[in-house]
This record gives structure tokens, C-alpha cells and sequence, in this order.
């Protein structure tokens, strides 16, 4: 097909657009990668740290890694964030399907339900009495079960389970299928891309989690990555990050916070290439109706 003269312009500068946003995107993840094998010395000599440094050291990498806890926190982020999305999708999908059904009793009574934690939180306060009065503390449980499930998921959950066909579960009810065999044979195989964008937005947000598991966990080996690094920072540049390392190399204190960085987003980094292709597919179809 041949491009007319505007057809042509108009498509150069949507791609030279389009490179503009991706370098922009890219160059962030450049710079903190750069940051994190930066050594001191090219610091004094550049004045700062470049994009590509012409010297490589992996001694924050080696420092942060050889702290003894390292090892365990990643063991409780991996536990938290598995079981944790774990029990949000199953009970987001339990929740999502009977409110997708129109002739449920008093539907609306439970989507008011599910709208007012949108808008008002119980406290911080009235929680943490919550889990201290259940038992809960220094347990995973403290820091699953407080949001085991986000309205804002359970919506898009509800909204594509509305926009399947209502033909195909009429006729599996005339076959006599009960509702727990159509939900787990027949919505949940169509329902695989919003299934894979609301597990990568909980496993995310039990990845990251900080704040919950600060006041919840005090036990020092039950304490998820984020918390422990944090711990690692603040105790390294409070005493001065070139006086304490054990390597003649010294190392800047932002190269530490960056490798921390690194350290941490490289799990998400290895899981969302699998998820990509059923990520902006299950956002899109979870948001047509409303």
C-alpha cells in the first residue's frame, strides 16, 4: 500500500515520538544499574557518575549480598509474595464471580460493601490491635490477611467475569454443571489475562511491601528483603559507607543504594516477561464495562 506524502510525515514523527518515550523510560534503569558497579575513584574524576562507567566494581553487589540475613529475607519476600497472591486471586476470583451475576440477592448491598474500603481505612491503629488481638504477630499471615483483597482488583475482576458471554454459562447450566464447575472450567480458562495482570499487581505489592512488615515482623529472620535492605542502608551510611567496607576499593554510598535497588526489582524483572503479553489484554478487558 503507498503512503501518501502526510501519511509518511505523520508516521516518522509518531516514531520519532515513540524512541523519545522509550529512551526516557530506558535511560532511568541505565543510570541506577550505572550507579550500582560505579567505584569511588571514577566518582572524583567525573565528578559524578556516568552512564557508562569506564570502571566496573561489583563490591556493593558483594557487600549488601554478604550480610548473613540476605539470604533468608529473600527466602520470606519469595514466600510472602507466592503465598500471598496466592490467597488474593483465590479470594478475589470467589468474591468477583457471584457479584458478575445480576440475579445475586442484594448485589448492590455487597458492591456498596466492597466500595466503601476505597474510600475510607479502618486506622492504623484499630489494625494493628486487630492482628496483636489475633495472634498474628511476627507470623507471614501479619502482613497477607490485612489485604487479602483490593477492591480495585475485585472490580476489574467482576467487570471482565460481566463482559463473557452470558450464552455459555446458560448452557452449562442446562447441562447441569454446578457453579464451582463453571467457574473453574469454563470462566477461569477464558479468564487467564486478568487473571495474569491482577497476580503481577498483588505479587508486586507484596514484593514491595514496607511499612507492614516493618511493624508487624519483628522478628529479625522473619523480616522480608525491603526491610532488611533498608536496615543495610541506613546503617552503612550512618557510619560512613568508605570506613566501614572490608575492600580497598571504596564505594560511595549512592552506589550501595542503587545495587540495593537492583537487588531487589531483579525477581520482578525475570517474572514480567512471561506476564507482558496478557498485561494491557487483561486491563483493557477488565475496564470496559462498568
Amino acid at each position: 500500500m503507498r503512503l501518501s506524502t502526510g501519511e509518511r510525515i505523520f508516521e516518522t514523527v509518531n516514531i520519532a515520538l515513540l524512541v523519545l518515550v522509550a529512551l526516557s523510560a530506558l535511560f532511568p534503569v541505565l543510570y541506577v544499574i550505572s550507579v550500582s558497579l560505579t567505584p569511588v575513584g571514577v566518582v572524583s574524576t567525573t565528578g559524578g557518575f556516568p552512564i557508562i562507567p569506564r570502571q566496573i566494581t561489583f563490591g556493593a553487589y558483594t557487600y549488601v549480598m554478604r550480610q548473613g540475613l540476605i539470604p533468608r529475607a529473600y527466602v520470606n519476600s519469595l514466600t510472602i509474595t507466592t503465598v500471598g497472591t496466592i490467597v488474593n486471586m483465590i479470594l478475589t476470583i470467589l468474591m468477583a464471580y457471584p457479584l458478575s451475576r445480576k440475579d445475586l440477592p442484594a448485589r448492590n448491598l455487597f458492591l456498596v460493601m466492597v466500595l466503601i474500603p476505597m474510600l475510607f481505612s479502618g486506622g492504623l491503629i484499630p489494625l494493628f490491635i486487630l492482628v496483636k488481638d489475633l495472634g498474628l504477630m511476627n507470623t507471614y499471615w501479619s502482613v497477607i490477611l490485612p489485604g487479602a483483597v483490593s477492591s480495585y482488583n475485585l472490580l476489574i475482576m467482576k467487570t471482565f467475569f460481566e463482559n463473557l458471554p452470558d450464552e455459555i454459562i446458560e448452557s452449562a447450566r442446562l447441562d447441569g454443571a454446578s457453579e464451582y464447575r463453571i467457574l473453574w472450567r469454563i470462566i477461569l480458562p477464558l479468564s487467564k489475562p486478568v487473571i495474569a495482570t491482577l497476580s503481577l499487581f498483588y505479587g508486586v505489592g507484596h514484593w514491595n511491601a514496607f511499612f507492614q512488615p516493618m511493624m508487624f515482623l519483628t522478628n529479625r529472620r522473619m523480616q522480608p528483603l525491603q526491610v532488611i535492605l533498608r536496615d543495610i542502608l541506613t546503617d552503612a551510611l550512618a557510619r560512613e559507607t568508605a570506613e566501614i567496607l572490608e575492600y580497598e576499593e571504596m564505594l560511595p554510598g549512592q552506589t550501595l543504594k542503587m545495587a540495593a535497588v537492583m537487588l531487589s526489582v531483579i525477581p520482578l524483572l525475570i517474572v514480567y516477561p512471561f506476564i507482558q503479553k496478557y498485561f494491557t489484554k487483561g486491563v483493557l478487558l477488565g475496564s470496559v464495562k462498568g
